[in-house]
């Protein structure tokens, strides 16, 4: 199984970090569905600061470890399609879940497709289960701690699960992964036997978004994998390597998932 790792601005080499941001492997057993856990802590905020998130084709559950509310204290942050800058909260700590898209309905009981443009209670969809999750957490003392409670009870979660991984939809986002997303819904619909009109109907029904938007993103992330990962290659180079044909066309796509052009970021 082809594993994909995104990432985030935090933690690109020449990003700017405004709150202290980690991110944690998951374990054997849930790596297939738990891109990683992740933490940020801030402390006092001096003026506006902001954080840049971008699209990762992945879906976060994110916990509020300083929350009054256990009801309000976790929630579903769906599948992004821009970036979006969001303010920093002072004294703030967050705990973050990370989801590839195509088996967090596992988990989290709901198609990705009826989340998406929604803020979302976990307690709306783990009922008192998310209480004592979010109580959990907040009262555990390190982060080993925290992830042990979180693997125990997305294993519980699973076990009850009355779905299975597989299917058309992890099918094709496995080729999407091992290709970087350097393919053709075409190219995609040929490697699973399917309709180009089947692909983009079980993309919206179970995600919310067209096939061909989700492989924009991976080939996106596949591009700043490489270069955070560090390459002798030029930076034209690398484009083209993941299906960028001219530098308008990565400037473009850089500017529509980033905000900003790729010289922000890397030497070009």
């Amino acid at each position: 199984m082809q594993l994909f790792r995104p990432v985030q601005p935090p933690v690109l080499k020449h990003s700017q970090m405004s709150a202290y941001y980690r991110e944690y492997a998951p374990s054997k057993r849930l790596e297939q569905y738990v891109a990683c856990y992740w933490t940020s802590v801030t402390g006092e905020v001096d003026g506006d600061q902001w954080n840049r998130v971008i699209p990762d084709g992945c879906v976060d559950i994110i916990f509020d470890l300083r929350t009054t509310s256990a009801a309000k204290g976790a929630f579903v942050s769906s599948l992004m399609r821009s970036y979006e800058l969001m303010p920093i909260m002072g004294h703030q700590s967050l705990f973050g879940i990370r989801f590839y898209s195509e088996t967090a309905h596992l988990f989290l009981r709901y198609p990705i497709s009826l989340i998406n443009g929604n803020r979302v209670y976990l307690e709306d969809l783990w009922g008192l289960g998310a209480h004592r999750i979010v109580e959990g957490l907040c009262e555990a003392t390190d982060i080993a701690g925290r992830i042990a409670l979180i693997e125990d009870s997305l294993l519980q979660l699973f076990q009850k699960s009355p779905i299975r991984a597989g299917g058309l939809l992890e099918t094709s986002m496995q080729y999407i992964y091992e290709c970087r997303g350097s393919m053709t819904i075409g190219s995609l619909a040929e490697k699973v036997n399917y309709s180009e009109r089947n692909l983009r109907r079980i993309f919206q029904s179970e995600l919310g978004v067209s096939p061909k938007e989700l492989i924009r993103i991976i080939q996106f992330q596949s591009l700043l994998q490489e270069l955070f990962r560090g390459t002798e290659a030029t930076f034209t180079d690398v484009a083209l390597k993941y299906g960028y044909y001219d530098q308008s066309h990565v400037i473009k796509n850089f500017k529509a998932y980033y905000g900003v052009s790729p010289r922000h970021i890397f030497s070009t």
